[in-house]
């Protein structure tokens, strides 16, 4: 288990929440044009979308192998948080896709030459957006509230303990956590070895005779 400062967790939470926010504004600007230049209008949006959501991939990682999925409601946020990552993930594709639907006028003969087509992608863009920005936007909340309490940390503190025990992790002298080495429980007698335990042929012989 890797142990995080969830302070700037919190902080990178609410921060994503702000980033969407603003793609979103962008992306109403451009969408409520004619798209004219769509390369030069949405590719910087399409690329900041991306890299957002491999930020957002990268938090869930970290999170996921760190205490916070120990904490109370931490396997619900959890997912929560793998869904609104999913959903970014997904507008930027989007976000690229509505290039692509107002630039396919140039290869195909039946393709919409209207911004129609991009507009309507941009808006399910957007409207994933929103929802993941609101998801963002309460993860973080959450978490900030449980942070300023003292009975809420106590709570987690033994949740996360229980946890470390579970796993069989034990904290080191010099505060290293490895792994408990746990005693085999066995009778006090030792059981015969195979070969002490199977009778010789000079044994057997003798016992003939």
């Amino acid at each position: 288990m890797q142990f995080l400062d969830l302070a700037e967790q919190t902080r990178l939470l609410s921060q994503t929440a702000l980033t969407l926010e603003s793609l979103r504004t962008e992306m109403d600007r451009v969408g409520a044009s004619e798209i004219a230049k769509p390369v030069r209008e949405l590719c910087p949006i399409t690329r900041r979308a991306h890299e957002l959501a491999a930020q957002c991939t990268q938090q869930v990682a970290d999170l996921a192998a760190s205490q916070y999925g120990t904490m109370k409601d931490g396997v619900k946020n959890l997912a929560l948080l793998t869904e609104a990552s999913a959903q970014v993930s997904l507008s930027a594709g989007l976000c690229a896709l509505a290039i692509h639907s107002r630039t396919e006028v140039l290869l195909y003969e039946d393709a919409d030459a209207t911004p129609a087509a991009s507009r309507s992608v941009l808006a399910d863009a957007i409207s994933r957006m929103d929802a993941s920005a609101g998801v963002y936007r309460e993860l973080a909340q959450r978490l900030s509230r449980r942070l300023a309490s003292a009975a809420a940390r106590q709570e987690d503190q033994r949740l996360i303990a229980r946890a470390q025990a579970d796993r069989g992790i034990t904290d080191t002298a010099d505060g290293r956590r490895t792994p408990t080495q746990h005693r085999a429980r066995t009778n006090a007698t030792t059981p015969p070895t195979a070969a002490a335990a199977t009778p010789t042929v000079a044994a057997k012989r003798e016992g003939r005779r």
